[in-house]
């Protein structure tokens, strides 16, 4: 496949995204104005140029048709040049022709960038996952020093050549991402090698990822395994390590390498579900392999005298990372399962996504939540230890009793987070009842937070005042939640639903007469009030019943 054909058909997300010339609504179909086209592939790349870098691709639909850009020469200036136009400072992109299927496309590519640019209408935007999302002002600064912080990945090797690189490795990830050319051109394609004056240059990232002996470039780049006897380290006499084991090799190898020797120490445990014994494990396979694989990815390669830990503890697993968190990731915005996303190493995210070790990016910790959550376990603990190591720690501790996690299991389809579990748990065991103050105490959470969350509770019919005007909430029994009366929505919605299955956004704007924003907003209250379930990913979304 052809370097523009490997385009056509990434994915959206982080790093790419597709844009149309042409405008669909209302059933006809109509060129756009070109200030429009070039002001959402400024908006599109400012926010990726402040992420992780990307590629635009004009001329291509949602669904991988090839439609074409088709602009007089001195409209298509207006596109070549929004870049530059629409971006404080200027975005400097690789802008390429090409053609697809007879029709032209442009492709506009940028970097990650140490300079933090904004939109000439002052908005700032920040890729994450498949969006361009605002982010505060207040972020901007802390962000730049960052930045600054963040080139270790990219620092090029004089000495490195490509007989320091196992060759096989960087086919292999031609492969996966089908994509033709030898491997220097790959590696330049990944931004992990440049040409200089004739001769190719590795980066030190090349080295990391692909290198016969990565530990001539960084002594420290592999993954310190160890268990522990008991629930805490001891040293001297009482030294209770039952196990050390270093772990290494190239980083799209080193994540395989680190399963397979956690995995065997990972125990089974018997459960009793349903009047039979279960045997799960003791800490969700995806929990676990999630904290590795961002430790990997995101660790600081500047520091050469730590690496990555995995300690074994008879009560909890916990993944050490160096390096602080990048800026505008905060502990806090974690423990709130905020999509929020800053790689320090984009190059090395993108090569081990595309080995399909990671998806969307600003995921990996909420699924972790949700992962551990869904086994009656506590969340991930997540703290900066010394400043400078970041560690998610896992317990292996059930937050419920076996009897307590069955009751729950009722309400699984109403996608209810960690905390309205544990608070509908909290009011079995208290009378049914329970208070927002009593909520608010028991989770750590402020006013506002317990009251979206009750409310999210009442939309869904788990509960409800137990007097009007009264501050003391019940739970409603299953025979009442079964008569929680249909959105008028849903009710319109449901001869789609029976004939196809399911709706799309374009079912919602055809059977509700709305626009597609409005159709969205409409499908993400059913979701929230539990009558809907997404499938798909991104733009492909659709809709099914959950009741």
């Amino acid at each position: 496949m052809s370097e523009l054909e490997w385009v056509l058909h990434q994915d959206e997300g982080q790093f790419f995204d597709r844009k149309s010339c042409y405008d669909r609504s209302a059933g006809k179909v109509k060129r756009r104005p070109v200030r429009d086209v070039a002001r959402d592939v400024a908006e599109t790349l400012v926010a990726m140029a402040n992420a992780d870098g990307g590629t635009v691709a004009l001329g291509l639909e949602d669904d991988t048709v090839v439609s074409g850009v088709d602009y007089p020469e001195d409209r298509m200036e207006v596109l070549r040049r929004a870049p530059r136009t629409h971006a404080l400072p200027p975005l400097n992109a690789r802008i390429r022709p090409g053609e697809l299927n007879g029709q032209q496309v442009l492709l506009f590519e940028v970097d990650w960038s140490s300079e933090v640019h904004q939109l000439t209408d002052g908005r700032y935007l920040l890729r994450i996952g498949d969006q361009n999302m605002p982010f505060p002002a207040s972020d901007i600064e802390g962000m730049k020093e960052g930045r600054r912080r963040r080139a270790t990945e990219a620092r090029f090797v004089a000495e490195a050549s490509l007989a320091d690189l196992d060759l096989s490795l960087v086919q292999e990830l031609g492969a996966r991402a089908r994509l033709a050319g030898t491997p220097d051109e790959i590696l330049m394609r990944y931004r992990v090698a440049e040409r200089r004056s004739g001769k190719l240059v590795l980066s030190l990232a090349a080295l990391l990822l692909f290198g016969k002996d990565p530990y001539v470039w960084h002594p420290r780049c592999g993954i310190d395994f160890v268990k522990y006897e008991g629930t805490e380290q001891r040293v001297g006499a009482a030294l209770n390590i039952v196990k050390r084991e270093r772990l290494g090799g190239q980083l799209v190898q080193l994540i395989d390498v680190a399963y397979r020797a956690v995995q065997p120490h990972v125990r089974e445990r018997q459960q009793l579900v349903d009047l039979f014994f279960e045997e799960r494990l003791e800490y969700p396979t995806s929990a676990w392999q999630e904290a590795i694989v961002n430790a990997v990815a995101h660790r600081d390669y500047r520091y050469e005298g730590l690496e990555i830990e995995v300690w074994m503890f008879d009560d909890r697993l916990e993944v050490r990372s160096p390096g602080e968190l990048v800026e505008p990731v905060t502990i806090e915005r974690l423990r709130r399962r905020e999509r929020v996303h800053a790689s320090r190493n984009p190059r090395i995210v993108r090569v081990l996504t595309d080995f399909g070790f990671m998806r969307e990016q600003g995921e990996g910790i909420p699924r972790m939540f949700e992962a551990m959550e869904r086994q009656g376990l506590y969340p991930p603990d997540l703290r900066l230890d010394a400043d400078v190591i970041f560690t998610v720690s896992l317990r292996n501790t059930p937050v419920y009793s076996m009897d307590t996690l069955r009751w729950l299991g009722q309400f699984e389809r109403l996608g209810l987070n960690g905390n309205q579990k544990r608070l509908l748990a909290y009011a079995r065991e208290h009378d049914h009842t329970f208070t927002s103050r009593a909520y608010q105490s028991l989770v750590h959470v402020d006013l506002y937070t317990a009251s979206r969350d009750i409310k999210g509770l009442i939309c869904k019919g788990t509960v409800q005042l137990s007097r009007r005007g009264g501050r003391v909430y019940e739970l409603l029994s299953a025979a009442a939640q079964s008569t929680v009366e249909k959105p008028a929505d849903y009710v319109a919605l449901e001869p789609v639903l029976a004939s196809k299955g399911y709706v799309k956004n374009e079912d919602i704007r055809e059977v509700l007469g709305v626009s597609r924003r409005q159709a969205a907003r409409v499908a993400e209250r059913l979701v929230a009030l539990g009558w809907l379930r997404p499938e798909g990913r991104q733009r492909g979304w659709r809709y099914v019943r959950n009741r």
